[in-house]
Order: C-alpha cells, then structure tokens, then sequence
C-alpha cells in the first residue's frame, strides 16, 4: 500500500533536528524533506505539491504536543510524516535536570498526536540509532539551548536498550491508524557502515538523509 499525492496536497514533515537539519557548525548538508521535496517536483512537474517542514531541534513527543494544533493542526496537511522519539530517549541522558520519559507516557503521548488528525494521510518513522564506534562530544541544540555532550559505547547501549520498545510503540501506532511505516532503525542496521550514514550514531550524514529520502519516496505515488 502506498499513498497517492494528488496535485495541489499539502505535505507536512514535522519531529526534531533530524527532519528541520542539525549539521555541523560551517557544514552543509540537505535534509530528508528537501531531498524528497526535490525529487518529487524534478519527477512529476505535473504534480505540484506544498511542501512544510514544522521539525524542531530536540523535540520530544510531548514538546511536539504543545504545538500541534498551531503548527500541524491548523495547517491541516493532506500528508503528515513524523519522526520522533530519540530526544524521549537521549535527553533525559544529557541535560541536567530532565526527567526521564517512560515507554507508557512516550506511547500515549504519540497516541493523543495521532488521534485528531482524521483523514490525513500518515507516515511513521521510526526513531533510529546507528552503532557507530568511539567517542562524540560536541553542542548537541536540544530546544533549551547548546549541551556538550559526550556520546561513548556505554551511553548508546542504554540508548538502544531504551529506543527498542519505543520503535514498537511506532509499529503499534502506525498498525493502528492505517500509517505507512518507515522502518529507519532496521533500514540503517541492514545497510551496515554506520558511520557512512551518521556522524553521532543519531544524525544523518548527507548519505543518510538520502537514504531516509529514498525509502520515503518509495511509500507515495
């Protein structure tokens, strides 16, 4: 099953600093959105589409909940893509302060996003960490502002085990509301050389945004 742009639909992507570009400082890169933004209007010219981009550094779900009437509701897309969670999972980790997010608050959450949004066309993605080797520190922007954080072995493994429920909270979600399922986490780890597709084992490189352009161009016509 996939979904069918017709001409004139509004195509909203919405999460954190994946979906609106984290890159490093003098670094450009271009993200998932505009990569499939590209293709699709170089590919059919006789299909134009409004395209929106309402992602935001370090959003987690339920900083995603307090703008969603005014920043994806009110624009009523036609098609909403999502990808979030890992800030649910890394922040409580990195900013002093934060309190952890649990699974069951993470899912309802997501769920109360999902449940107005009737007849628009949905496409879950799920939140992804690639197993790349060694140590990161650098400003991760996670909405309150720069953080240096370290990113080592120890911090990815609790990561992955936090995140892996978390991406079937996703596969419930997206069985549950007839959303298309984009499935990143199993996509990266099948394609091998994390480092090819992230600098941080959390934010694509170039070649990583063009593979999450690719396989979401595969689920629309």
């Amino acid at each position: 099953m996939t979904i069918t742009l017709d001409p004139g639909s509004r195509v909203m992507f919405t999460g954190d600093s994946i979906t609106t570009l984290w890159r490093p400082p003098g670094e450009d890169r271009a993200a998932y959105p505009l990569q499939v933004a590209g293709r699709w209007c170089f590919e059919h010219p006789d299909r134009p589409m409004t395209w929106l981009n309402t992602g935001y550094p370090g959003n987690t779900t339920a900083d995603l909940e307090a703008r969603w009437q005014a920043e994806v509701l009110d624009a009523r897309p036609d098609v909403l893509s999502i990808l979030v969670g890992i800030n649910d999972v890394g922040t409580p980790m990195m900013v002093p302060g934060a309190e952890p997010i649990s699974l069951d608050e993470f899912a309802a959450t997501y769920d109360r996003l999902l449940a107005p949004l009737g007849n628009t066309r949905l496409v879950l993605v799920e939140p992804f960490l690639l197993p790349i080797a060694g140590v990161i520190e650098h400003d991760l922007h996670l909405g309150t502002g720069p953080h240096r954080v370290r990113i080592g072995p120890d911090e990815r493994k609790q990561w992955r085990a936090d995140l892996d429920p978390r991406i079937e909270v996703v596969h419930e979600l997206a069985a549950r509301y007839g959303a298309e399922l984009l499935a990143a986490d199993r996509l990266f780890a099948e394609l091998g050389e994390p480092e090819r597709w992230s600098d941080d084992g959390v934010h694509p490189t170039p070649a990583g945004h063009s593979v999450l352009a690719e396989a979401w161009l595969e689920l629309v016509a």
